[in-house]
């Protein structure tokens, strides 16, 4: 098993460190929130097709990168090479960046949500937004540490 983070902190960890170093322990978040936008946009009645067709790529693509990339440290894949603090850095970025244009126009199809919808479809809407709100902020906080782990790399 390669090593864990080193103390200066600019090194990913490996080996089941990934769980206990900061920010790469919000893989996990990420994995449980992301799933769950996945599994309530999927279940949810679709009004703008469009639209939640860009949500569902983006809590599938999130999600599995997401499994690939902890499961990867987990094993030590990177063994340490600087190339992948900066990929870890720009996949969190990029993930950010989607998820975020996800949760704004997801929210826009549960306010546009007119007749004909019942109320525990509206509310599998809302839970949805809210997830993908909270899926968001957590690629948004781990790109922001992955960034400064990346510049001191």
């Amino acid at each position: 098993m390669a090593p864990a983070a080193a103390p200066g902190g600019s090194s990913l960890p490996s080996g089941f460190a990934v769980f206990t170093t900061f920010p790469d322990l919000l893989f996990v978040l990420e994995f449980v929130f992301g799933g769950l936008v996945w599994i309530l946009v999927a279940s949810a009645l679709v009004p703008m097709p469009l639209i939640q067709g860009w949500v569902m790529f983006v809590s599938v693509f999130c999600f599995v990168a997401t499994t690939v990339l902890l499961i990867l440290y987990i094993i030590g894949a990177h063994g340490g090479e600087a190339s992948w603090v900066t990929l870890d850095a720009a996949y969190h970025c990029t993930a950010a960046l989607f998820y975020l244009s996800a949760s704004v126009l997801e929210a826009l199809a549960t306010i546009q949500m007119h007749n004909g919808f019942t109320y525990k479809q509206y509310h599998e809407n809302i839970s949805a937004v809210v997830f993908s709100y909270v899926a968001t902020l957590l690629y948004v906080v781990h790109a922001v540490f992955s960034l400064i782990r990346w510049k001191s790399s």
